[in-house]
C-alpha cells in the first residue's frame, strides 16, 4: 500500500490505527488535530466539548479556538472538504459559535445550513456581528434565488406553436422533430449520416395567466426552519411573475404576515422568530381571510402537521377552502432534500377532505405551481 493510502487510512482511523499505519508528518498530524477538533467533540457528547473548552496548561497539545479551526482547514484542505467539514460543524456537531464570532463570518464560505445557524442564534449576536450576518443571509439567499429562478422560469414559459415557423435561432425554440422530418431526404444509408440544411424553429406562444393568489403559509416552528428560509425564496421569486400575488404567512401560535416585504426574503428571514407552539387551524384561517376569489387561489401549507391547536378546526377548515375551489397544498418539507418527518394521521385526514399532501423541494413547488397556473 502507498505511503498517501496508509497516510489517509491513518486520517480515517484516528491514532488507534497508528500501529498498523505509521506515524504522520507535520501537515498530515496538523490535518488530524482539525479533525479531531471537530469530530472527537461530536463522538463523545457534550461533556466532552466543555472538558475542552476549560482545558489549560498542562502538556497537552494546544486547543484549536474556532477562528484558528477555520483557519486551518482553510490552509490544511481542499475548497470541497472546507465546505463539508463547515457544514458538519453546525450540522452534526452544533458548533454555533462558527456565526457568533465576526473573525470567523468574515472567512466562512456561505451555503444553507450556516444560514439556519445564523437564524438560530442571531438573537445572540452583537450589533457588529449582526451587519456581518445579515451580509452572509444575503449571499446564500442570492444563490437560492438564482437557482429556483431559472427553475421556476422552466415552469412558466410559453409553450412552442409548432404551426408557425420563426427566423429566430434560439435554442429554447428549436423544433427538433420537424427539423429531422425535413432532412430524411439527406439521408445516407452507406455511412448512416444525416445531412440538415438548416435548423427549423418554432414560435413561442405564451401562456395565458388569470389573476391567482398564491398564499404560503409556512410554520416556523425550530425545526421547519429550512421550509422557512425555502419558503421566503419561492415567495421572492414567484414576486412580480404576470397573473400572480404572492403572499408569505408565517406562524406559531401567533400568525405573521410578511406579503408587504416578499420581495426582500433577507429582511423576512431576519424577522422571522423561530420556535414556539404550533396553532396551524389559526394559520389557515388567517390564510382564508386573504382569498379574494376562491377558485383562483392557491393555499400551500408547509408544516410538519403536528397541530398543538384544534386538528378538527384545521380539518373543517380544509373541507370549506376546497368545496370553494380552492387548491389546498400540504407539504411536509420544502428543502433540497425533501426528507419528511410529520404527522402522518392528521395528514391524511386532511387529504380525505380534498388537501393534496406531499414533501417537495423548491424546484418541484415551483413545477406544480407551473401545472396549476396554466
Amino acid at each position: 500500500m502507498s505511503e498517501l493510502a496508509l497516510t489517509r487510512w491513518r486520517l480515517l482511523l484516528g491514532a488507534a490505527a497508528e500501529h498498523a499505519c505509521g506515524g504522520l508528518d507535520a501537515t498530515a498530524a496538523a490535518r488530524e488535530a482539525a479533525l479531531d477538533w471537530l469530530y472527537d467533540r461530536e463522538a463523545f457528547g457534550e461533556q466532552a466539548r466543555e472538558e475542552m473548552r476549560q482545558r489549560a496548561g498542562g502538556l497537552e497539545g494546544s486547543v484549536l479556538s474556532v477562528p484558528d479551526w477555520i483557519n486551518e482547514v482553510h490552509r490544511l484542505f481542499p475548497k470541497e472538504t472546507v465546505e463539508r467539514l463547515e457544514r458538519d460543524a453546525v450540522e452534526r456537531a452544533g458548533i454555533h459559535e462558527l456565526v457568533t464570532d465576526p473573525k470567523v463570518l468574515e472567512r466562512i464560505e456561505p451555503n444553507p445550513a450556516l444560514l439556519e445557524a445564523v437564524l438560530r442564534t442571531r438573537h445572540l449576536m452583537n450589533p457588529e456581528v449582526l451587519v456581518l450576518a445579515r451580509q452572509l443571509v444575503a449571499r446564500v439567499v442570492r444563490e437560492l434565488i438564482e437557482k429556483l429562478a431559472r427553475e421556476l422560469r422552466q415552469s412558466t414559459h410559453g409553450t412552442l406553436n409548432r404551426r408557425r415557423r420563426t427566423r429566430v435561432a434560439n435554442a429554447r425554440n428549436f423544433d427538433a422533430k420537424a427539423t429531422l422530418r425535413a432532412s430524411l431526404k439527406h439521408w445516407d444509408p452507406a455511412r448512416r449520416q444525416l445531412g440538415i440544411d438548416h435548423a427549423l424553429f418554432a414560435t413561442r406562444q405564451r401562456r395565458h395567466l388569470e389573476r391567482w393568489q398564491l398564499l404560503l403559509v409556512v410554520d416556523q416552528s425550530g425545526s421547519m426552519v429550512s421550509s422557512v428560509i425555502h419558503a421566503a425564496v419561492t415567495a421572492a421569486c414567484l414576486h412580480g411573475l404576470p397573473g400572480v400575488d404572492s403572499h408569505l404567512i408565517a406562524f406559531d401560535t401567533q400568525v405573521v404576515d410578511f406579503t408587504d416585504r416578499v420581495d426582500d426574503p433577507v429582511e423576512c428571514l431576519m424577522k422571522v422568530q423561530l420556535g414556539g407552539g404550533t396553532d396551524i387551524a389559526n394559520a389557515m384561517a388567517y390564510a382564508a381571510q386573504c382569498i379574494r376569489a376562491p377558485r383562483r387561489a392557491i393555499v400551500v401549507l408547509i408544516t410538519d402537521f403536528f397541530e398543538g391547536g384544534s386538528p378538527h378546526r384545521l380539518i373543517g377548515l380544509t373541507r370549506d377552502l376546497v368545496a370553494q375551489g380552492t387548491r389546498v397544498l400540504g407539504l411536509a418539507a420544502l428543502d433540497d432534500r425533501a426528507e419528511p418527518a410529520y404527522d402522518r394521521e392528521l395528514a391524511q385526514k386532511l387529504v380525505a377532505v380534498g388537501a393534496e399532501v406531499g414533501a417537495m423541494t423548491p424546484g418541484q413547488l415551483a413545477a406544480w405551481i407551473g401545472e396549476k397556473l396554466r
